[in-house]
């Protein structure tokens, strides 16, 4: 446990992770057909559900699963949201608000890493909690807000930073309540 292997790649949770970068391509190619977005988007969002859950179903959580989930996380993420600026459908600083969990915590995915004693901890408790998946159907919510052009985009962005900051900070509170025990 909390060694990285490839064999790993192959289990169902891995190979659902790994569907996420070609939609990130499709994302890409559905630009300027927001019905179709949506349906990417949201394909995409029910394989991060899925493979979280077949991970922990079947228990076949391991290091190289959660690295992969989280690398075509990001990949996604960064596609999605370069091709909305792109196009014209949110500005350039709203990068940094919808980004403001995975920076708060990019200090901590680096040492887990690299580290064989945190990608163990990983394993055994992986780092999902009730903010951090607040946060992640709010960058849901405002990405969709922003395909439609709505309104109210500007307020989802705000609350997907407030609760990406919020993420960050209980993901930071784990790992240090986690080295003094």
């Amino acid at each position: 446990m909390g060694r990285y292997r490839a064999r790993d790649l192959l289990l169902p949770p891995s190979l659902l992770s790994l569907a996420r970068a070609p939609l990130a391509g499709a994302f890409v190619l559905a630009m300027d057909h927001p019905w179709v977005e949506l349906g990417v988007l949201t394909l995409a969002g029910a394989t991060d559900v899925a493979d979280g859950w077949w991970a922990r179903r079947f228990d076949q959580v391991t290091a190289t699963g959660a690295v992969v989930d989280a690398i075509t996380d990001k990949i996604f993420a960064l596609t999605v949201v370069v091709a909305l600026v792109v196009g014209g459908r949110l500005e350039a600083w709203a990068i940094v608000l919808l980004a403001t969990r995975e920076i708060g915590e990019a200090p901590l995915v680096a040492w887990w890493a690299l580290s064989h004693r945190k990608r163990r901890a990983l394993v055994e408790q992986p780092m999902a909690n009730v903010p951090g998946k607040v946060a992640t159907v709010l960058q849901f919510a405002t990405i969709a807000s922003a395909l439609f052009d709505r309104a109210h985009t500007h307020r989802l962005l705000v609350a997907t930073a407030a609760a990406g900051a919020v993420a960050a900070v209980s993901y930071w509170a784990r790992d240090l309540r986690a080295r003094s025990s």
